[in-house]
């Protein structure tokens, strides 16, 4: 019996993402307050909106990792 302190990888994964959702949601909170706030600030919401984008797509692989689709 393997009692070793250490995590196997679907625990690492999904405590990855979690974190990624984490920064997922407050990025998109961000995102809401700046633009009630400061709706000029166009360059900043790009930022964030494509910084937001790229957890997206992270977060997305890794779930994939997780529950793989099997196509019979």
């Amino acid at each position: 019996m393997n009692s070793s302190p250490r995590m196997n990888e679907a625990e690492v994964l999904t405590i990855e993402l979690a974190v990624l959702r984490g920064e997922h949601r407050d990025l998109d909170l961000a995102i809401s307050v700046l633009q009630e706030r400061h709706p000029g600030d166009v360059l900043t919401l790009k930022r964030l909106k494509k910084k937001k984008l790229a957890l997206k797509d992270q977060i997305a692989r890794l779930s994939d990792r997780l529950n793989p689709d099997i196509i019979a």
